[in-house]
């Protein structure tokens, strides 16, 4: 009786033969734009700021110099008349630029755009949480703009609140990606005559 039950022991061990597994892996190839990194896009950023201060210079000093507005010496909240002009200008010019364009001066010279997560048009409301009331907030904090560096697909705190992404325009990454697919049918024994 012990030896019955040996054999059946040993016989539980002996391997299947050619048995394949229940799936087989698919690897299929696809390409997805590649995400804007942190240097990239910090000197978009300074060329953004050269060109809104540029634009402050030739326009917005000398009418308050003309005017006889003070730039300096804030009188309420540490903010003068020039400063929030000069903010209402820098929002301006991002949000304006990012909804016509999807990109301003500095992200057309160094080939990088604003996209959606999802891949639709951006809308008003997209803009007004990214270019407006994010990019407020980080100009304010500045640590938010450090947030490129970290995250996985390169998003600041205004395209998180925005749901966007910052892309190269010409650029693309090589992504494989596996599936499991169950198998169907039967499969043949080796040295089947079909």
């Amino acid at each position: 009786m012990t030896d019955h039950i040996e054999e059946n022991e040993s016989m539980r061990d002996v391997p299947q033969p050619n048995r394949l597994p229940d799936y087989e892996i698919i690897r299929t190839e696809q390409f997805r734009p590649k995400f804007a990194g942190f240097w990239t896009r910090f000197w978009a950023y300074i060329i953004d700021l050269l060109i809104v201060s540029s634009i402050s210079g030739i326009f917005i000093k000398p009418v308050f110099r003309i005017l006889d507005i003070k730039i300096s010496n804030p009188s309420f909240l540490l903010f003068s008349p020039y400063k929030v002009t000069l903010l209402i200008l820098f929002l301006a010019y991002f949000a304006l630029m990012t909804k016509f364009t999807s990109q301003t001066v500095g992200k057309m010279i160094l080939g990088i755009k604003v996209v959606t997560t999802d891949g639709g048009k951006l809308t008003w409301g997209t803009i007004l949480f990214r270019e407006v009331i994010g990019r407020f907030i980080s100009k304010l904090l500045t640590i938010p703009y450090l947030l490129v560096a970290f995250m996985p697909k390169k998003e600041s705190l205004h395209d998180l609140f925005a749901d966007t992404y910052v892309i190269h325009e010409h650029s693309f990454e090589r992504e494989i990606i596996e599936t499991r697919q169950e198998r169907k049918g039967e499969e043949l024994q080796a040295g089947t005559i079909v």
